[in-house]
């Protein structure tokens, strides 16, 4: 019976350290809804994954929280869109090697038969204006996400603080806010790539687009060991170097749905 006790000790003691030899490799990254609700994140990431044998664990929230999570040190890797708020994440010392990914744009969507009448106009400004003039339902981010921060934005650059019944403030993710939306025939700013992976889900339309206002591009950080020296900073820069790299902007750039490319590359060299 002693020499079973001791042969079954020998067993597990060989099999925990197997175990603990295989122990899979997790990369933490945070990042905004719009990666994940548009499935890019799907096809991205694996490769970077097999190539380095890891697991990315994503957290998808609004930019706001993603960057919080980055300053707690509770993730390696951030990748957002919010310039202004990136910039203060890095000069805080929060965040080091930031650089650009990809960009595509903001769209102002809404009911067909578009009460506000904003349909095609060339100014976001102009369009917030007129829906708060007809007090026409809009459905808000309320989340202190990258789209979020830029309606934001758009509000104060038009002069107005949005409020009343027709303002409805959801703290959701861009997905739940476009299907919010819809059933309330509302209007909304979405990134167009969210709306692209929606399109055929609800029955709002692009009414608003192409102002340089606009514009939503996305960068992506290391979160700084020095402030955090948990953080697995060498394959958050690994995974920087494969995102802007050929591979990962070849992958982004061929992303598409519905035969329509929901994100451009734009990583410099």
């Amino acid at each position: 019976m002693k020499i079973f006790t001791r042969l079954f000790s020998a067993f597990l003691l060989v099999f925990s350290f197997v175990s603990f030899g295989l122990a899979e490799t997790h990369l933490r990254m945070s990042t905004t809804t719009s990666t994940e609700n548009s499935g890019l994140l799907k096809v991205l990431l694996p490769p970077f994954e097999k190539a380095n044998n890891l697991k990315m664990d994503v957290i998808s929230v609004g930019t706001g929280k993603a960057l919080k999570l980055g300053e707690n040190g509770d993730v390696d890797v951030v990748l957002v869109h919010s310039r202004p708020a990136e910039d203060k994440f890095v000069s805080e010392g929060f965040g080091v090697d930031r650089r650009d990914v990809m960009y595509n744009d903001f769209v102002i969507i809404g009911p067909k038969d578009d009460p506000a009448k904003i349909k095609d106009l060339k100014s976001a400004e102009e369009a917030f204006k007129k829906i708060a003039e007809a007090k026409a339902p809009f459905v808000s981010r309320g989340d202190d996400s990258g789209t979020d921060k830029k309606e934001k934005a758009i509000w104060k650059k038009a002069g107005l603080t949005p409020k009343g019944s027709w303002y409805i403030e959801a703290g959701r993710g861009m997905g739940a806010v476009l299907q919010m939306a819809n059933e309330k025939n509302a209007y909304t700013l979405s990134d167009r790539g969210t709306y692209i992976a929606y399109e055929n889900k609800i029955a709002l339309a692009i009414l608003v687009q192409g102002a340089k206002t606009l514009l939503n591009p996305y960068g992506v950080i290391a979160v700084n060991p020095k402030k955090h020296p948990n953080v697995q900073y060498d394959l958050a820069k690994k995974f920087i170097d494969f995102i802007t790299g050929p591979e990962g902007q070849k992958i982004i750039a061929d992303y598409k749905l519905n035969g329509k490319q929901l994100f451009f590359p734009d990583a410099k060299k």
